[in-house]
């Protein structure tokens, strides 16, 4: 059996931090969503996704890669967004599997109001409290972690 290659002092202090830094901020995010928008965060990055995506539609299963998280777990937040009339699903006309979430007006208009809430959050808490040359390794950081871990970097 391998020997165990623990954290040292400085390695370990990286990593608390990481965690109680995301968890921090997604606390935050989570709360300002949920008291300005009425929405989660997964259902505000669901937003975002779609009405980047060609015609403001992606079919499910690209849309829970795209948002980290189970089909089945995506299966349920496309459910209350689809109450909420913020998105639809629509058939896939090529494969009878296949299933697209599509942002509708009313989604669109959501997201345009949550928009400007959430990115002064992430300001706020993330982006001004960095210097350019914290945020640049940030970014270079965690791209590199992601890319290890198979997804892209967004």
């Amino acid at each position: 059996m391998a020997e165990t290659n623990w954290l040292d002092d400085d390695e370990m202090a990286a990593w608390q931090a990481f965690l109680t830094a995301g968890a921090l901020l997604d606390r935050r995010i989570e709360q300002q969503l949920k008291d300005e928008a009425g929405l989660s965060h997964l259902q505000y990055e669901v937003l975002v996704r779609l009405s980047a995506a060609e015609g403001g539609a992606l079919r499910m299963s690209e849309l829970a890669d795209a948002v980290i998280t189970t089909k089945s777990g995506l299966t349920y937040q496309i459910t209350q967004l689809e109450k909420a009339g913020l998105v639809r699903r629509r058939s896939c006309e090529r494969d009878v599997r296949g299933v697209y979430a599509v942002l509708t007006d009313a989604g669109r208009a959501r997201l345009e109001e949550a928009a400007p809430g959430h990115v002064a959050v992430v300001r706020a808490h993330l982006v001004d409290v960095l210097t350019a040359d914290q945020l640049a390794a940030l970014r270079e950081g965690l791209g590199e972690v992601v890319r290890r871990l198979g997804g892209s970097p967004a």
